[in-house]
């Protein structure tokens, strides 16, 4: 299946990758990535962005190089299930992913925290996708939190970081990411395919992932990324949802 988007991305902003946005906009374009979002980390990562960096994301284009630029935020999910950026920062936002990050001020200690704290970020109405929700670090409870997913109408991701062969150590678990398969077709959960990109050309980078191509478990309809129009009407129904929840406000 070729999937030419990719949600999760990072420029140096988040202080650990090593492109620009104009970078990033030609490593998706020479690779046929025709929409990225740019989800840099959460100011609680260290040497991450300042709160101004997300307040001011407006300037960015919307297009560059022919691609489709969603901008948004990666944002740390801290205890009882908080974020590290405030609802009024979250609402200027096109696009809100959030996972577990070592170093980032929590205190979660264990898996039946690390779910609850997952269970509750996905409470936050602004929250549209729970980043690397298979990882060896941070397990979780899959089935608890597909459940949550579903109910709250937010994307789980399929990491293929977290399989790269050129990281020091594989984040994933293999059996847990099938598992995660089945579980989101068996209670409908959209799911993303995204690279978790620190250099211009890991974008779109999906390889580590054939397991889960190749898997009986694997229906390409729950890719909510599958393409560019996916996403943009997926964004047409958030914005109209956000908008509702403004004016309640």
């Amino acid at each position: 299946m070729r999937i030419n988007t990719d949600l999760h991305t990072h420029t140096v902003a988040s202080g650990h990758a090593y492109s620009t946005v104009d970078e990033m906009a030609k490593g998706a374009f020479r690779k046929g990535i025709k929409l990225i979002a740019i989800t840099d980390h959460g100011p609680q990562m260290p040497g991450g962005p300042h709160l101004y960096h997300f307040g001011n994301l407006v300037v960015v284009p919307d297009k560059l190089y022919g691609v489709k630029i969603i901008k948004g935020v990666e944002a740390n999910i801290l205890d009882a299930g908080d974020l590290d950026l405030d609802q009024e920062i979250l609402a200027l936002l096109d696009f809100v992913a959030a996972g577990i990050h070592r170093l980032t001020g929590h205190s979660l200690k264990n898996k039946k925290e690390y779910t609850e704290a997952v269970i509750q970020a996905m409470e936050n109405p602004y929250l549209d996708l729970i980043t690397h929700p298979v990882q060896q670090e941070y397990p979780l409870f899959l089935e608890e939190v597909v459940k949550a997913a579903a109910q709250n109408n937010v994307i789980l991701e399929l990491n293929a970081s977290s399989y790269s062969p050129k990281k020091n150590y594989t984040r994933g678990i293999k059996s847990e990411s099938l598992k995660l398969l089945q579980l989101a077709k068996k209670y409908r959960v959209n799911l993303a395919i995204n690279s978790d990109a620190h250099f211009h050309n890991e974008i779109g980078e999906y390889s580590s992932l054939n397991f889960i191509f190749e898997s009986e478990f694997f229906e390409k309809e729950l890719i909510i990324n599958r393409s560019p129009s996916h996403v943009i009407d997926y964004l047409e129904k958030r914005n109209k949802r956000i908008n509702k929840l403004k004016k309640s406000v």
